[in-house]
C-alpha cells in the first residue's frame, strides 16, 4: 500500500465529498431548523447527523460500484454518468446556490415540522431521534447528490487488488473527515452564523462548488479514457 497513492485518493474523495456535502452552508440552515432546542440537544443531534452522514457515504463508496456491476453497468459507464452528474450539480450550485439552499431549507424545516404534530412536547430526546436520520441527515446534509458523488468516486478505484487497500484506506478517511466536520460545524452553527454570515456562506459555497465541478470533469475524463481504451482494444 503506496502512502503517496493513499493521501491521492484521500484528497480526491475528501474535496468532491466537502463540495457537496458544504457544512458551512448547511450549518446556517441548521441552525434555524433546530433553533427550538437547546444547545447541549443541538450538539447531541449533530453528533448523530455525524454518524448517520458516515454511515451514509461509506455505504455508497464501498457497496455503490458493486451493486451497479451486478445489474451489468460498466465501469467506465459509470465514470461517464457519474462524472456527468457531478458536474450537473456543481454547475447547479455554481449558478444558483441561493434556490438549493432554500430547497434544503424546505425539505427539513417541513419535514420537522410534521413530525413534530406527532410527537409529545415533553420528550424532546424523541423527537432528536426521529429527526437525526430523516430529514437532517438524508436529503438535508447527504442527499442524493452526496450519495452520487460517493458512488462516482468508488467507481475510479484501481484495477489491481493491491492498490484497492490504499484507496478504500483514504476514501474511507475522507467520508470519516467530512462526517466530523459536520458534526464539528452543525455543533457549533450559532457562532459559525455570527461569524460568516450567509453572505459569506455563499461564497464559499460557490468555491465549493467550482471544486466540485473539476473533481466531476476529472472523473469524466477518467470515464471516456477508459471506453476508448477499451474501444480500441476490441477493435
Amino acid at each position: 500500500m503506496s502512502v503517496d497513492s493513499t493521501i491521492q485518493h484521500f484528497l480526491l474523495a475528501f474535496s468532491g465529498l466537502i463540495a457537496i456535502v458544504n457544512p458551512i452552508g448547511g450549518s446556517l440552515i441548521f441552525a434555524q431548523v433546530a433553533g427550538g432546542f437547546s444547545h447541549a440537544e443541538r450538539v447531541l443531534l449533530s453528533r448523530r447527523i455525524g454518524v448517520y452522514a458516515a454511515m451514509i457515504m461509506l455505504g455508497a463508496l464501498w457497496a455503490g460500484t458493486p451493486i451497479l456491476n451486478f445489474f451489468g453497468v460498466s465501469l467506465a459507464a459509470l465514470r461517464i454518468a457519474g462524472g456527468l452528474v457531478v458536474m450537473s450539480s456543481a454547475w447547479t450550485q455554481l449558478n444558483r446556490p441561493e434556490a438549493r439552499e432554500a430547497r434544503k431549507q424546505a425539505e427539513a424545516s417541513g419535514s420537522r415540522d410534521r413530525r413534530a404534530q406527532d410527537l409529545p412536547v415533553e420528550a424532546p430526546s424523541g423527537n432528536l431521534a426521529e429527526i437525526a436520520f430523516f430529514p437532517l441527515t438524508l436529503p438535508f446534509t447527504t442527499g442524493p447528490g452526496t450519495i452520487a458523488v460517493a458512488i462516482t468516486l468508488g467507481a475510479s478505484r484501481p484495477e489491481m487488488l493491491a492498490d484497492r487497500i490504499g484507496f478504500y484506506t483514504g476514501v474511507s478517511l475522507a467520508a470519516l473527515g467530512v462526517a466530523l466536520l459536520v458534526a464539528l460545524v452543525y455543533g457549533s452553527a450559532d457562532r459559525v452564523v455570527a461569524l460568516i454570515g450567509p453572505a459569506r456562506a455563499r461564497v464559499l459555497g460557490r468555491l465549493f462548488a467550482f471544486l466540485l465541478l473539476c473533481v466531476g470533469t476529472q472523473i469524466l475524463l477518467t470515464g471516456l479514457n477508459d471506453a476508448f481504451a477499451s474501444f480500441g482494444r476490441s477493435r
